[in-house]
């Protein structure tokens, strides 16, 4: 939907506002008066001008210069009052005709009757009156205008015998004023219920617009759409938050928004038949599914971008609905006989006929086994791994509460942990307990690496999120030696380790955490060398479903 801005605050001197019927109506009251200008402007010019048309204001020449003054500054004071519109619509409609048909009225005396032929404006002026005030006052602009005339026609008559007689014209006229109130009356009934109509219709297609925009504003599907060059024409926020980028100015090309889509649509674009492939954005913390539909030969494409922490989570959930019933049954296939193995190893190395190599042996299969057992206590710790339950989560005081209950839990310098949340009222939606163990196990590996590293227990914990996407995010930076970068595509990979000493779930186990609560967990170098792991939370502008 379209983006609401604050109106300007009005004046005393602005006009009042009207709907747009109302618009509609003082428009050709405008263009009347301007109709209006112009003809009292022309008698005006010939009024105060040397050239003369005969019969047209030869009769008196004074009369007709003086009704041509004063009939012009009457519709230049109507430019001001329509401007205004004060007083109200129909009162100046009816004082601009009348003063119209009076003016006109007076032109036609001073011309020297109905013979001017001036009577023709009066038409105009019944027509115009007509249209604007259509009915019962319209057939009153009529009668107005034909006793008028049959007034002007009796004075000049008993004023001035020598004038010829014609009563016929007048009739005529009278008539014409009424046949024309009358057309003008249907014509302007059938534009008004026209003007209605198409008013509703635009109306509904406003309505339909802003519903639209607000339904793919709202849509937690991304939409966007580029035209034939490839250029952003429209893009929604979700595809925005999902991509990662502030709001475009203009029209910027593709490529230089976002790469890694401009890459998905030249592959679509060479077979559109192909199946569509997940891409991460490039500061981006989830992968996106981009999908493709051409809107014309030579329009542009239409662009609909799904984030696949929904298709994640759900193939999560019959993962570990699978995972589950495989570790009950290693559960017992396995623990048995490797409790049968350590305690035969253990039995074993209690004998007085071993030498030392052959106690070194022992040793071996009692920490092999050790190794197993752990690895199988992840395993049905991750299958019966109960459902998130979010709560908000204020991350200062909760942050503080944690490294506290760290460093005093693995014997660390609470100095040597830097937290900085910014802003300080910053929070999220996350199951605590799950953000506990995520925490516990990141802080684990970093304080652990910091030390084989640097000889320091050095931690940093930063909470923050960008001045474009209300999104929060947690940093948490070692100072170890990093991960290798052909390791960094394993490194959530179950059973992957570069230690030893480790069973290779610590890390797939945090991912799994964070996706239950729809966040990410990705890994990034830091600056300073060492190792940086960003846990990036469940936007709040989203409706999520159901957990």
């Amino acid at each position: 939907m379209q983006t609401q801005t604050d109106s300007p605050q009005r004046t005393a001197t602005d006009p009042p506002r009207q709907s747009a019927p109302a618009r509609q109506t003082w428009r050709p009251l405008r263009l009347f008066n301007l109709y209006r200008l112009l003809i009292s402007g022309a008698f005006l010019i010939y009024a105060l001008t040397d050239f003369s048309i005969k019969s047209i204001g030869q009769y008196d020449p004074v009369l007709f210069q003086s009704v041509a003054i004063a009939y012009f500054i009457a519709t230049i004071a109507n430019i001001f009052t329509i401007y205004r519109r004060r007083p109200e619509f129909r009162i100046q409609v009816c004082l601009q005709v009348i003063a119209d048909l009076a003016a006109i009225t007076l032109f036609l005396h001073a011309s020297g009757g109905v013979q001017s032929g001036l009577g023709i404006l009066i038409i105009i002026t019944v027509a115009g009156g007509s249209i604007l005030l259509p009915g019962k006052t319209a057939l009153g602009f009529a009668a107005i205008a034909s006793l008028l005339i049959l007034g002007e026609h009796i004075y000049i008559q008993l004023s001035d015998p020598s004038v010829p007689t014609a009563y016929t014209q007048a009739g005529l006229l009278g008539t014409a004023f009424f046949a024309t109130a009358l057309l003008a009356h249907a014509l302007s009934k059938r534009v008004r219920e026209s003007e209605a109509l198409a008013e509703q219709r635009c109306i509904d297609l406003a309505n339909m617009e802003q519903l639209t925009q607000y339904i793919i504003q709202q849509m937690q599907t991304g939409v966007a759409v580029i035209d034939h060059e490839t250029r952003l024409w429209q893009i929604n926020e979700s595809a925005r938050r999902l991509l990662d980028i502030p709001p475009p100015k203009g029209r910027p090309p593709l490529e230089e928004l976002c790469p890694g889509l401009a890459l998905q649509q030249r592959r679509w674009l060479d077979d559109p038949t192909a199946a569509p492939q997940r891409f991460q954005p490039e500061s981006g913390a989830t992968e996106v599914l981009p999908h493709f539909a051409r809107l014309g030969e030579h329009t542009g494409t239409l662009i609909f971008l799904e984030d696949t922490a929904a298709m994640s989570q759900q193939a999560q959930q019959l993962k570990l609905a699978s995972l589950g019933r495989l570790a009950g049954s290693i559960a017992h296939e396995i623990r048995n006989p490797l409790g049968a193995i350590s305690h035969a190893a253990q039995l074993l190395a209690e004998s007085e006929h071993l030498d030392t190599h052959e106690l070194r042996l022992t040793e071996i299969i009692r920490s092999n086994t050790r190794r197993m057992n752990s690895i199988i206590e992840n395993i049905l710790h991750l299958g019966r791994r109960n459902q998130a339950h979010p709560e908000a989560i204020a991350l200062k005081p909760w942050l503080e509460e944690f490294i506290d209950e760290f460093c005093h839990g693995q014997n660390v310098d609470q100095a040597l942990i830097e937290l900085q949340v910014n802003p300080h009222d910053l929070s999220c939606e996350f199951d605590p307990s799950q953000l506990h163990q995520i925490l516990w196990n990141l802080c684990h590996n970093g304080i652990r690496y910091s030390i084989n590293h640097s000889g320091s227990p050095r931690l940093s914990i930063s909470a923050t999120r960008k001045e474009d996407n209300p999104t929060p995010y947690l940093d948490i930076i070692d100072d170890g030696p990093g991960v290798p970068a052909e390791a960094v595509a394993h490194l959530f990979e179950p059973f992957f380790t570069t230690d030893t000493k480790g069973t290779g779930l610590g890390l797939y186990i945090a991912k799994e955490l964070a996706e239950c609560n729809h966040a990410h967990l990705n890994y990034l170098p830091a600056a300073n060398g060492g190792g940086c792991f960003r846990l990036t939370f469940a936007d709040p502008r989203r409706q999520r479903t159901a957990r």
